[in-house]
């Protein structure tokens, strides 16, 4: 099965302050067929306004993953956390049996883009727990970095599923290529540019999720940064 999400047919939420668009059912989008993607239950491109943001919430059972694609976030929560990423850092925060929170945008004058992601975990309960790395998204092309996986090590985040988050930054004429075992999935998020995966064309924010098939196979027409997760269905 292969099924195309193009960027327009997101759901989208618009204040003053946010501009938000919503792979996934969030908040007042509400799409029972579309609740998400294996554990894979929120992808948001969020654009924040300078000196704006999401005052302290709270969440719990969910691996709650932020990656910053222009701008700065900064970040605070009640394990005692508090800190600013930019574009190549990611933070993983595991929600467990609750957190609170903030993120802001701390520029007062430049918008802050990102993208949050939401895993539902393997074990609820957990005691909640923060996590953040450094990766060189800019000079690592033609390869995927493997941002996160349930595979603990010092140059990943740990994430609590069976699920691994991948980032490419591709140059037009390459490929990937990478196998589907029995009873997984492949979600895969262009944050810019044009390729073709299984067949179908994707460019800026289209999706493609792809379950029962041997393969994702991609070719790069312009080029390219996404994100991708392979994840058990």
């Amino acid at each position: 099965m292969v099924k195309v999400q193009r960027s327009e047919e997101r759901g989208r939420t618009k204040i003053d302050w946010l501009n938000s668009y919503h792979s996934f059912s969030f908040g007042e989008y509400y799409d029972p067929g579309n609740m998400g993607f294996g554990p894979l239950r929120v992808i948001n491109d969020d654009i924040v306004a300078p000196g704006a943001g999401f005052p302290t919430h709270p969440h719990r059972d969910m691996e709650i993953i932020t990656i910053v694609t222009d701008g700065t976030i900064e970040h605070k929560d009640s394990t005692g956390t508090k800190g600013q990423l930019k574009w190549g850092e990611v933070q993983k925060m595991s929600a467990g049996k609750g957190i609170l929170h903030s993120e802001y945008n701390p520029s007062n004058d430049e918008y802050l883009k990102l993208l949050q992601i939401w895993i539902i975990p393997d074990v609820r309960g957990l005691v909640p727990s923060y996590e953040e790395k450094k990766f060189d998204f800019d000079n690592t092309k033609n390869e995927l970095i493997l941002i996160g996986s349930k595979e603990k090590s010092d140059d990943k985040i740990f994430i609590h599923q069976d699920a691994s988050l991948y980032y490419g930054n591709y140059e037009a004429g390459n490929s990937v290529e990478m196998s589907i075992n029995e009873g997984y999935g492949i979600y895969l998020f262009v944050i810019s540019g044009e390729l073709e995966a299984n067949g179908e064309n994707l460019s800026n924010r289209d999706a493609i999720m792809i379950e029962s098939e041997e393969k994702i196979s991609t070719s790069i027409k312009k080029d390219a940064k996404f994100i991708m997760f392979y994840v058990k269905i």
